[in-house]
């Protein structure tokens, strides 16, 4: 996979966006850290605390951030782990992707320096994005998303990860920003959902 201008995107593109931390740093401390970045993240789709207060902690301080217009993006998966995030965003108008992490991106890293009494950069450098451009470069992003959280050693099932979009795609949880439709629409009878999902398993653990 290449990586592709996220400032050229068209509406209906759909674009895996990740970032780390800088020097490969934690960027989640504890889990109130990872509830910081969800709350800002679903304030910058769009959302209000209302929509999400039953499965997001909502912070006493007010947040400055300006939300996006609810139908301008699509959440298809996520992936929070300690020192990066993945995200896989679709376009769904002119709006850039670009102003929709950045300020996201920007929101967090006040929030953490101001926690965490530290200084400096969060994050490692600009976010990276990389544009999907058929279903099974669609089905193995997503797989690759949902998978990190074993692969790095941290639990032995993605079910078993809280920070993670996984638990929307089996059932177990209803976080309003994360669309399922797409990604099990696309594999509706090739796959059983939990399959759909992760793809070729023994691929991401060799």
């Amino acid at each position: 996979m290449k990586n592709r201008d996220y400032k050229q995107l068209a509406a209906g593109s759909i674009v895996h966006i990740y970032n780390r931390g800088n020097n490969r740093e934690k960027i989640f401390y504890d889990d109130k850290d990872y509830q910081a970045f969800l709350f800002r993240l679903s304030l910058a789709l769009g959302y209000t605390p209302e929509e999400i207060k039953d499965v997001i902690h909502i912070p006493n301080s007010r947040i400055r951030i300006t939300p996006a217009q609810k139908n301008d993006f699509k959440l298809h998966a996520f992936s929070l782990m300690p020192n990066h995030f993945h995200l896989l965003l679709e376009q769904c108008g002119d709006a850039s992707i670009s102003n929709l992490v950045s300020k996201l991106c920007t929101s967090f890293s006040m929030y953490i320096n101001k926690k965490h009494e530290r200084v400096g950069h969060v994050f490692q450098d600009q976010f990276k994005s990389v544009l999907i451009e058929s279903n099974e470069q669609l089905l193995w992003t997503s797989a690759y998303i949902h998978i990190n959280s074993v692969k790095d050693n941290i639990v032995i099932r993605p079910e078993q990860y809280l920070w993670s979009s996984y638990s929307e795609f089996i059932g177990k949880r209803k976080l309003p920003i994360v669309h399922t439709d797409l990604l099990l629409s696309v594999f509706e009878g090739k796959f059983e959902k939990e399959t759909a999902i992760l793809g070729t398993k023994d691929f991401f653990l060799s």
